[in-house]
C-alpha cells in the first residue's frame, strides 16, 4: 500500500466517523452538562492515575536503591505519557 493510499484510507475513515457523529447528534441531540462533566472527570482520572502510580513506584524504587530521584522522574514521565496516550485514545472513541 502506498503512502497516498494510506492517506486516502485515513481520510475516508475520518469522514465516515464525522458523518456518524453528525447523525448521532441529530438523533440524540446535545449531551447534557452532567454527561460533559463526567467525561472531563474520566479523562482527568485516565491521565492522573498512571502518573501517580509512576511517582509512587519511582519513590519506592529510589528508597530501596538509594538512587535519589532517578526512578521517580523517569516513572513520572512514563506515567504521564501513558496517561496522555490513554486519554487521547479514549477521546477518539467518544
Amino acid at each position: 500500500m502506498t503512502p497516498a493510499q494510506r492517506s486516502s484510507d485515513g481520510l475516508r475513515r475520518a469522514v465516515k466517523r464525522r458523518r456518524q457523529g453528525r447523525e448521532r447528534w441529530r438523533r440524540e441531540g446535545e449531551r447534557s452538562m452532567g454527561r460533559n462533566l463526567a467525561m472531563i472527570g474520566v479523562l482527568g482520572w485516565t491521565v492522573i492515575t498512571p502518573t501517580l502510580l509512576g511517582i509512587f513506584a519511582g519513590r519506592w524504587l529510589d528508597r530501596r536503591l538509594h538512587s535519589g530521584l532517578l526512578f521517580t522522574l523517569g516513572l513520572f514521565a512514563a506515567g504521564l505519557v501513558l496517561g496522555c496516550v490513554l486519554g487521547w485514545k479514549w477521546i477518539e472513541r467518544q
